[in-house]
């Protein structure tokens, strides 16, 4: 299966949203930092994600 990087960065980034906006909710309110901490998870984990290359596909037995 070939995933595009930018799908795998994409999906990453809405997990790390997801998850601290989560946290932020907790108390029925989403403040400035709050905002900001959500912010600055969906940049890191795209740009980390979308940095590190995927794995190249070993040969199966049928491919040799």
């Amino acid at each position: 299966m070939k995933i595009s990087k930018y799908a795998k960065a994409a999906v990453s980034g809405v997990a790390a949203g997801a998850g601290s906006l989560s946290v932020a909710v907790t108390d029925d309110t989403v403040t400035a930092a709050e905002g900001w901490a959500a912010l600055i998870a969906v940049l890191a984990a795209l740009g980390f994600t979308w940095a590190v290359p995927n794995r190249q596909a070993s040969p199966t037995p049928r491919d040799l």
